[in-house]
Parts: C-alpha cells; structure tokens; sequence
C-alpha cells in the first residue's frame, strides 16, 4: 500500500482545508474518562492537542459494563464548562434503574450537555451475555425514546457494517437501526472496519431500507495489533490478511507500527472520501497524535480553541 501525494487547497475560513478536488471533512474524536489523576491528565493534553482541529463534538465512553460512569460524568462537565468543544456523553443501560439515568440525563441537560451517545451497553464483567437491569431498559431503543420525551437531546447511537454479534441476521440487525431511528436517533456510528466496502455497502443496504440519519464511519487507528485482534473478537470485526502482515513482527517497534498505523488510517480514510464521504468519528484510544496526523491528511488544519491546560 503506497500512499500517494496529497495537495492541499487554500486554508478556509474556518481554519479548515480540502485536498485538491474533494470537499472539506468534519471529524468527532471519542474519548475514554482516565482511571486516575495521573492519567486524567494525559487524556486532557490529548484533548487539548486535538482540539484546534475544531471537532464536531467530543464523546466520553463508559468503561466496561458501565464502570468509570463517575469519572465520564466529570469529565463531560469539565469538558462543558472549560472549552468551547461540544461534549457529548455516553449513556448506556447497563447496571442502572431508569431513575438513576433519568437523574444522569436531567444532570446532563441542566449542565448545557444536550448530546448523549446512546448504547446498550457491554455486558459488565463476568457475564458473556448482556442482561437487562430489572429496574431499567431492556435495549438501546428503549432507552432513547425515553431520553428525547424527557429532552429534546441530539443522540447519536451505534451500528455494525460487520453485524452485531447478538445480531440474529444483517436483516435484523438493519431493521433494529432502523428502530433506533424511529425512536429519536439523530446520527448513526459505525463500529470500526477496515475495508472501506464494508461501510459503502452498509450504508446502501440502510438507506434502501429507509434509514436516513447520517451514518458516520467509526475509524479507530492500530495503536496495538494485539489489541485490535482483542476489539474485533468482541464486536465481530474482519482483521483482513493484508492488515495482520503490515502489523507482522512490529509488537515491539513502537516507531514504526505508528507509522503503518498512521498510512493505514489515512488510506482508509482517503478511500472513503474518495467516495463521497465527508463525515469522521475517530476512536481515540486517547492516543491524540496518531489521529492528528490522519485528520491532517484528510485537509484539517488547526483553528483557535479554547481549552484548559
């Protein structure tokens, strides 16, 4: 895989540039919430060092089985109340009552946080089988036609080019995005892929069953091949040959696996602009640089943000 060069258009007003012949691209960036002080503020110079790239929004997962929930809830306010970035707060049904997300979503609205990534959720550890809570929601719909009775919030909500592991056909699984939508959801994010045909198929297979909300690919760059194998293997992920032999002997070269990881991402993503796509959410890993250098290739330059340091 060779990459070509990449001209780059005049800077626009916004700070933002297009490669020569293709539109300029919006990008969101997912963070997860730090484990400790000390690794709190590593996540936050990763935010800071993306943040010029003046991103759509900025999300804040859950960690497995809805641990963290806390450290999530405080970094989306500081995140709210520091910056001028757009937080957006995942919310997910595992291990709460409805009450108890009622209580975190009324936080949320009342604290200027007017976007919720809504999820089902991983099963908490030592289940292999998500179960609902006996006091809250039995799915990800459920959950989202409750939030927009309670507030007109902007939700963005999860899909699966490769089809969800609990997924009984790609038909169902269609069919329940489909739900998804019908029930409040304002933008669909694919979980990651690395054949650009994998997301252009999805999308056509969604639209022609009536699925209109954006559908933005989820890109998440190979930090780690070791992880990734791990990732795939629970969400249901197709590692092609092609990928498995770049990252081949590379476990202890940090250098140059972020190099390939680097072209990869940006080859993937200059596929699908190629396609027409303009829209990026990127799964950070809080690993701040590896997606800048992607974004900077896709045309993003940086603006002035303010953020906290």
């Amino acid at each position: 895989m060779i990459m070509s060069g990449i001209p780059v258009s005049e800077g626009t007003s916004t700070g933002l540039a297009a490669p020569v012949g293709q539109p300029p691209v919006t990008v969101s960036f997912e963070f997860f919430p730090p484990t400790s002080d000390k690794l709190a503020e590593k996540q936050w110079q990763a935010l800071n060092r993306l943040a010029p790239l003046r991103p759509k929004f900025v999300s804040v997962t859950y960690g497995a089985g809805g641990s963290t929930r806390e450290r999530t809830h405080a970094m989306v306010a500081r995140i709210r109340r520091e910056t001028d970035l757009e937080p957006a707060a995942h919310l997910t049904c595992v291990g709460a009552t409805t009450a108890e997300l009622e209580e975190v979503a009324d936080q949320y609205w009342e604290s200027g946080v007017k976007h919720i990534v809504a999820l089902r959720g991983d099963p908490p550890e030592g289940y292999d089988k998500f179960r609902p809570h006996p006091g809250g929601f039995a799915g990800s719909v459920e959950l989202i036609s409750h939030l927009k009775k309670r507030h007109d919030f902007e939700i963005s909500v999860g899909c699966y080019p490769e089809i969800h592991p609990d997924a009984k056909s790609s038909l169902a699984d269609i069919d329940y995005l489909k739900r998804k939508m019908d029930a409040g959801a304002t933008r669909a994010i694919t979980q990651f892929f690395f054949d650009p045909e994998t997301y252009l198929r999805f999308v056509d297979r969604a639209r022609s069953h009536g699925i209109t909300i954006p559908i933005v690919p989820g890109i998440l760059p190979v930090t780690s091949y070791s992880k990734i194998r791990q990732f795939s293997g629970q969400c249901g992920t197709q590692i092609p040959a092609w990928l498995t032999h770049l990252f081949e002997d590379l476990d202890e070269d940090p250098a140059t696996r972020s190099l390939v990881a680097a072209m990869v991402a940006s080859e993937q993503c200059r596929q699908l602009q190629r396609a027409g796509v303009t829209d990026f959410h990127f799964y950070t890993l809080n690993r701040a640089d590896l997606v800048y250098s992607v974004c900077h290739t896709l045309g993003l330059r940086p603006t002035n943000a303010r953020i906290a340091v």
